[in-house]
């Protein structure tokens, strides 16, 4: 038999004491005060204690929540950072999911936790806001590939269609051109796999990336610290820019963010994107996307657009004029076919049959050509670089490190929960290293202070010693 005391037995310089030492935890009860019951029902875990096992799940990349309650009975350091002594009973794996279940199924508290996270995160100088950094990636679903059924399904809607219906409106007034015929657009609808088993997911098909069921989180990484201030969930089967503007609108508005500049991977290089970008005054730099090209045939580089002239310039001189805006959003500039006729480029040019070269050019185009001239300045260029050191090493950490490789349950809320949850706890594990690092500093910086004021009090004592010395030899050799 053994008297030791918990506290001597968790590691001085252990994660858990670098998180306990930064952050108090007692918001949580703020947070979920009104989904409890006060005086009716048998007592309930603490809700704080609930959630810091959630976050040690998340923290050192435990799957299950019944291996989380295996290691919790084993690992002192688990049992000192929720407050339980080396004989307290550890709550049963139920607890989780009776919560999730009944308390906190349509509750916005994961969200709101991970708010106050990057609230934290802020007072404490942490994170600015002012540079971002957007990605997704693609966590695999809790679903058979195999099983699923086939549906036909609308596309994803887009929140801008109004916009571009009054953009094509004035557009087509500014040419001298009549209104299109009022008719509701026709939604656009394609055969889809939805899964038998997780309908929420979606069916992905990217080249370089795996098929089957997956979700995506879209994330967003403060230039400063690489610290996560969004995470959202949607089914694979969405295209990152859709709800790219819509999330960086609730940072700015929830974080009050003055954001000045955004890095994006090429797939978020839209037309809408980049008004959005250019409208909210934020300088977007979004990486470069090769054009699709059918060998054989001119480049649309090849063909420039002249603003002056409202036309595209061929390579052989011809300017291509406009003729019309389509409900899509594009002018149509077209050749004359009797230039066209006799060009030696004709074979490269079109193989129309009444040889007419067509060019279209959205409405919006002149924003992507701003937003896509940042890249090649000296800022541009500086802030891209450090894409692949924010977002991606973020995802990188999450799947490595915090078992973001799967999505654990299923469903589109409890996918949204786990990378909350993830989300929140990377923050907390790299807030408390950056703190307690600088706390470290601090102090060496004010022992090193000390001993120099020691060091010169000494020499200076040492001095006076040596002086009153020489004195009291030249007065003794003068008696």
């Amino acid at each position: 038999m053994e008297f030791v005391s918990i506290e001597e037995l968790v590691p001085s310089d252990h994660l858990l004491r670098k998180i306990d030492r930064v952050m108090d935890f007692e918001f949580i009860r703020d947070k979920v005060k009104d989904l409890y019951c006060a005086d009716n029902g048998r007592p309930a875990v603490d809700p704080v204690i609930l959630f810091k096992m959630l976050f040690l799940g998340y923290l050192f990349g435990i799957r299950s929540e019944r291996q989380l309650v295996r290691d919790i009975q084993v690992n002192v350091a688990y049992r000192w950072f929720l407050g339980y002594g080396l004989t307290d009973k550890i709550p049963d794996a139920t607890t989780f999911s009776q919560n999730r279940r009944r308390r906190f199924n349509t509750s916005t508290v994961y969200q709101e936790l991970f708010d106050e996270v990057v609230l934290f995160g802020m007072r404490r100088k942490l994170i600015s806001g002012r540079v971002l950094y957007t990605d997704s990636t693609h966590l695999k679903a809790s679903a058979n590939t195999h099983k699923f059924k086939k549906e036909m399904v609308e596309q994803s809607t887009r929140g801008y269609l109004a916009e571009l219906d009054e953009a094509i409106e004035a557009d087509r007034k500014a040419h001298g051109k009549k209104s299109l015929a009022e008719k509701p657009r026709e939604v656009e609808s394609k055969e889809v796999k939805v899964s038998t088993t997780d309908p929420d997911s979606g069916y992905m098909v990217r080249e370089g990336k795996p098929k089957g069921f997956f979700y995506l989180d879209h994330r967003t990484v403060d230039g400063r610290y690489n610290l996560i201030t969004d995470t959202f969930v949607t089914p694979a089967n969405v295209h990152d820019s859709i709800p790219y503007l819509e999330r960086l609108d609730r940072q700015r508005g929830r974080f009050g963010f003055e954001v000045q500049a955004t890095g994006l991977d090429a797939g978020y290089l839209t037309p809408a994107i980049c008004k959005g970008l250019e409208e909210r005054q934020i300088y977007g730099v979004i990486g470069y996307r090769r054009p699709t090209h059918k060998e054989g045939y001119l480049r649309k580089s090849a063909f420039v657009y002249e603003s002056a002239a409202d036309g595209y310039r061929c390579p052989q001189g011809q300017l291509l004029r406009y003729r019309t805006t389509n409900r899509e959003g594009y002018r149509e500039y077209v050749s004359d076919p009797q230039h066209c006729r006799h060009c030696p480029l004709l074979g490269q040019c079109t193989r129309s049959a009444n040889q007419t070269k067509l060019v279209t050019r959205h409405v919006w185009e002149a924003y992507k050509e701003q937003v896509d001239s940042h890249r090649l300045t000296k800022e541009g260029r500086r802030i891209y670089k450090r894409r692949k050191e924010t977002v991606e090493r973020s995802f990188a950490d999450a799947k490595q490190l915090h078992g973001h490789r799967y999505v654990r349950m299923r469903g589109l809320l409890r996918a949204q929960e786990q990378c909350l949850l993830a989300a929140a706890c990377q923050n907390l594990k790299k807030m408390a290293l950056i703190l307690c690092r600088e706390e470290e500093k601090g102090k060496k910086g004010h022992l090193r202070q000390f001993l120099s004021r020691v060091s010169d009090s000494w020499r200076a004592f040492l001095a006076r010693t040596a002086m009153l010395g020489y004195f009291y030899r030249l007065s003794a050799a003068h008696s």
